[in-house]
């Protein structure tokens, strides 16, 4: 049986990128929405972009891009050396055309899309299913804060086995799940929604964009060897 994928996200240090491969992690995501405070910009962080990516080696490396310019994700892709680009706002299927078996098209709604839907991206590497968009609260107020991903927040993975009973075989792509993963929901996680792995970013962190060696070795224990969280 093939072991669940792991993608752990928005890395910041080459130190977590480097523990992250020890411990057997199959994807690292850089975040390049400057809205996120696991922000890198190209330009003024390139050099410690290039020491995650060196430190990455024998991972596959993802930059996260929400909404840029098909010019824009491509010159970032080749400045850091990224081998896949996931779209994790709005863009359609003509935009993850642009990049074929580079794209991993996120996808953020309470009700995920059908089979129908995900045809139109035939050369996508993957899919990747997060938290829907918080609702507006009650009475009007201003829309929470919604940095495309990141939160920690939870939601019903099970919607997802009617697309992925099979970890996305019938899709021919991988589909990964994200959204209130961490040490103790990870194999539930995995269970509930059918997925082929799961990508993980705030629920192994002390601090935004700080990954903590207990929490990250904790979740490769529980995925990878079935050994339940405390």
């Amino acid at each position: 049986m093939t072991p669940p994928l792991i993608k752990i996200c928005g890395v910041t240090r080459p130190e977590d990128a480097a523990l992250a491969v020890r411990l057997g992690a199959d994807l690292l995501g850089l975040n390049f929405h400057p809205p996120s405070p696991r922000y890198l910009d190209p330009s003024r962080d390139l050099a410690r972009l290039r020491e995650i990516a060196a430190a990455a080696s024998g991972a596959t490396l993802v930059g996260v891009f929400v909404n840029r310019s098909p010019a824009e994700v491509e010159e970032t892709a080749a400045a850091v050396g990224l081998d896949l680009v996931q779209l994790h706002g709005d863009e359609g299927p003509d935009v993850a055309a642009r990049f074929g078996a580079r794209a991993v098209k996120a996808f953020r709604q309470a009700k995920p899309p059908d089979r129908g839907e995900l045809a139109r991206y035939p050369q996508a590497w993957g899919f990747l299913f997060d938290a829907p968009p918080r609702p507006r609260p009650a009475g009007g107020g201003p829309a929470l804060p919604d940095p495309y991903g990141g939160t920690g927040q939870s939601w019903d993975h099970g919607v997802l086995r009617a697309l992925t009973s099979d970890g996305g075989a019938a899709l021919g792509r991988p589909v990964l799940v994200a959204g209130g993963i961490r040490p103790g929901t990870a194999r539930a996680a995995l269970a509930a929604s059918g997925a082929a792995g799961i990508d993980v970013c705030s629920g192994v962190e002390s601090a935004p964009g700080v990954k903590d060696a207990e929490l990250m070795t904790r979740l490769f224990e529980e995925v990878r060897h079935g050994r339940a969280a405390p």
